[in-house]
């Protein structure tokens, strides 16, 4: 069943809710749970449920992206799997970049229909679950239907965010809304099932994931050229004419579409029972393999801390938070309520030694620090005796090497910060 699936991978937009994180990267190049990328999950997610050929549509800031798949992503050559890119390209017949999702498909349509496929996955690049499509692909195939959608029931105070559906008895999608205002609420519950209703869950959502059939969506993508997305027009055009099934989905997922969700999201991870299980094997997490060596930590307390490869931690105390690959914390610092991506690479003692002599501070974090309610970036050189402490007693903005929303500190990717700063 599942090798007559095609996947697509949407690399997303400009990404300025989650800036600056995306100053530099695409969404789904940014880094998560310390070791992985956000495009790791969709592509595991695949290669879990026996979907072995994707393709991941990009088109800003996607040089990361691009390196992270190429370095990543290697099947055997007797396999016909792949994980290849569809960069944003202009042609003589189209000149324009992709003006949303729909349109990125179909501007790439002459390189996916080269494949064989019955159907096409078609999945967000920045969003973090754990879902079996065997499951989804057999209810549509047993429901005859054209177009499935991932649905997941959500909250009244969620609903407004979200593209919400009504379903008959058989799942069937009889109608759509994007985005509701809380006065049309009342109109739009479902019978969600007992369970979910229980938590006041009773409005499908769209997950923004999609089963086509190859001719459906081909026929749809080439008879409207206007429609350019496929939650705001192609979905709703198509349940006027076309058998749409709802697939409702009751695991854990978020969309990582802020600083203050992917904060959560990854903070979360800590947690004793976190919500999205990294250590579940039937749902391994690919990335690429680094061959670091082990972490290394001396005199620190750690509560609630993951920490992934290759750190080197002298911190006093590490506490509810997310060391990401290579990061180093110098002796007496606390870190709390934080993600640390970690960086690149290693200094060599010859760069620590003509950085120290120079009044430069090193790769990481340096000794006698606090930093509270903060993302560091990678690669970010803070110094000695620096204290950060995020909340709600920060006003937003952009301030140079550091950004504030939603209370949360951001030090930007590279960014240098002196010996004593305190925010």
């Amino acid at each position: 069943m599942t090798e007559k699936v095609l996947g697509v991978i949407l690399g997303g937009g400009q990404g300025s809710r989650l800036s600056p994180l995306t100053l530099t990267r695409s969404k789904p190049a940014v880094p998560i749970a310390g070791k992985y990328r956000l495009v790791d999950i969709p592509i595991s997610n695949c290669l879990n449920s026996g979907i072995h050929r994707m393709f991941v549509l990009t088109q800003f800031n996607s040089a990361s992206l691009n390196k992270h798949i190429k370095n990543t992503y290697h099947f055997s050559h007797f396999s016909k799997a792949f994980v290849d890119i569809l960069a944003a390209e202009q042609t003589p017949d189209n000149p324009a970049w992709f003006q949303g999702t729909a349109d990125a498909v179909r501007q790439c349509m002459h390189h996916i229909v080269s494949h064989e496929f019955d159907y096409i996955l078609i999945l967000s690049g920045d969003q973090l679950y754990q879902m079996d499509f065997k499951e989804m692909l057999k209810a549509h195939i047993d429901a005859e239907a054209e177009i499935s959608i991932a649905t997941i029931p959500v909250t009244a105070k969620d609903a407004t965010d979200f593209g919400i559906m009504k379903t008959d008895e058989h799942n069937v999608i009889t109608s759509f809304i994007e985005k509701p205002k809380t006065e049309l609420l009342p109109d739009w519950t479902s019978d969600t099932g007992v369970e979910m209703a229980r938590y006041g869950k009773n409005f499908l959502a769209s997950m923004g994931i999609y089963v086509f059939n190859r001719d459906v969506l081909i026929k749809m993508l080439n008879e409207n050229p206007e429609e350019k997305d496929f939650g705001k027009e192609i979905i709703p055009r198509a349940l006027e004419n076309s058998r749409v099934l709802s697939y409702q989905y009751e695991g854990y997922w978020t969309d990582i579409g802020n600083i203050s969700s992917f904060f959560e999201a990854n903070l979360g991870l800590t947690d004793d029972l976190p919500q999205f299980n990294m250590f579940d094997t039937a749902h391994t997490i690919f990335t690429r393999s680094r061959m670091l060596p082990p972490s290394k930590i001396s005199g620190t307390t750690l509560e609630k801390t993951i920490i992934a490869e290759g750190c080197i931690v002298q911190a006093s105390r590490v506490e509810h938070a997310v060391l990401g690959i290579r990061s180093r914390i110098g002796r007496g610092t606390t870190i709390a309520n934080c993600y640390v991506m970690g960086s690149d690479r290693y200094q060599t003692l010859e760069e620590i030694n003509e950085a120290s002599r120079a009044g430069i501070p090193l790769l990481g974090i340096g000794d006698r620090c606090y930093i509270n309610n903060a993302i560091i970036d990678k690669n970010s050189k803070i110094g000695n005796d620096v204290r950060i402490n995020g909340g709600a007693h920060l006003a937003e903005g952009d301030y140079g090497f550091y950004v504030v929303k939603d209370g949360i500190v951001v030090v930007k990717k590279g960014a240098i910060v002196p010996n004593g700063t305190v925010i």
